[in-house]
């Protein structure tokens, strides 16, 4: 099969730009980051497929209508890979050219990218998360919540301008700071102090639930996962895989996950991050609806303590979502 993967990194290939640009610098990737894409391509190769790296950008259809050229009397010539994880541009491009893709739609992404959405979304559900508000001056109410809370961009992901605040004095400068730099409003929740779990998943109906990663925080006095935690000194922030976790509790978090990943319409592939508080209750933080399959992941650690190995998990992927679009895979 032709497998494009989609990935967007220039940034320059647009008629118009009428946002600001990001406002995070882009951070120095953590160790094993490097050549993510470079090996997920050659993973496939090694999975027999033909391939072809493209920017997500204007010319995308274009390049895809050459590598992949129509044939009315067959199913499509190929499939795209998306690693363009953040907007829901390229899926709503590959929808509307009729181009079979790997990962969530467009409307799995809008509603993943808004937290607040999420939240509403699967507490809609029954699934536990944190107590919020959404705020976009900082003196609006807190109510019931309760400090510390944590205060961070409606729409970002990396834990872009994310902030414990301890007092409400400090809240109106956390949210004036979220809504100054990144032009929105402002997630305000609770904290949950205690353990992080990540649980990746794959399929569609019935899903694969692989075993549980704990973010290990050792003794650090703040246990989050910052923008500077993932970036700067992930590399000393080691994982654990399997999360040593008793069995019904752990049962309890693979539900809420499934449940979590059904309730934003998600397939193919997710990971769901979740909180356990001090006295064991577990709080959905988010979900990650293209999860990032890096070799430091926690996704793809999941996967390989499943027994894949990484080129096996790629293809695993590539073959679900095929089997999505045409019934039994032939990939």
């Amino acid at each position: 099969m032709r497998v494009a993967v989609v990935k967007n990194s220039d940034f320059k290939g647009v008629i118009n730009r009428f946002r600001q640009p990001d406002p995070q610098p882009q951070p120095p990737l953590p160790q094993g980051a490097h050549g993510t894409v470079e090996r997920l391509v050659a993973a496939l190769q090694e999975g027999g497929h033909e391939t072809l790296l493209c920017e997500g950008d204007k010319g995308l259809l274009t390049t895809l209508e050459q590598f992949m050229p129509p044939d009315p009397q067959a199913r499509p010539s190929g499939m795209v890979f998306n690693l363009e994880y953040r907007y829901t541009h390229v899926p709503a491009m590959l929808e509307m050219a009729g181009v079979p893709y790997t990962g969530c739609g467009p409307l799995a992404i809008g509603l993943t990218n808004d937290k607040v959405i999420t939240k509403r979304l699967i507490r809609d559900c029954g699934v536990p998360t944190a107590n919020f508000r959404v705020m976009r001056h900082g003196t609006e109410s807190t109510r019931d919540l309760r400090f510390p809370v944590v205060v961070k961009p409606r729409h970002e992901e990396c834990s872009h301008g994310l902030q414990l605040v301890h007092e409400p004095a400090q809240l109106r400068h956390a949210v004036e700071v979220i809504v100054t730099q990144y032009e929105q409003d402002a997630l305000v929740e609770e904290y949950i102090d205690g353990r992080e779990i990540a649980v990746a998943l794959l399929g569609n109906g019935e899903l694969e639930v692989f075993p549980l990663v704990e973010q290990d925080f050792g003794e650090r006095e703040t246990r989050l996962m910052t923008w500077e935690a993932k970036f700067v000194t992930a590399a000393a922030m080691p994982k654990i895989c399997p999360a040593q976790i008793d069995s019904g509790l752990e049962t309890a978090l693979r539900d809420i996950s499934v449940a979590t990943f059904h309730a934003c319409r998600c397939r193919d592939y997710a990971r769901v991050d979740l909180r356990i508080d001090r006295s064991g209750r577990p709080f959905v933080l988010e979900i990650n609806s293209i999860p990032s399959l890096a070799m430091h992941s926690s996704y793809v650690l999941a996967a390989m303590t499943a027994g894949h190995s990484y080129s096996s998990l790629v293809n695993r992927i590539l073959d679900v979502a095929d089997t999505r679009y045409f019934g039994n895979s032939t990939v």
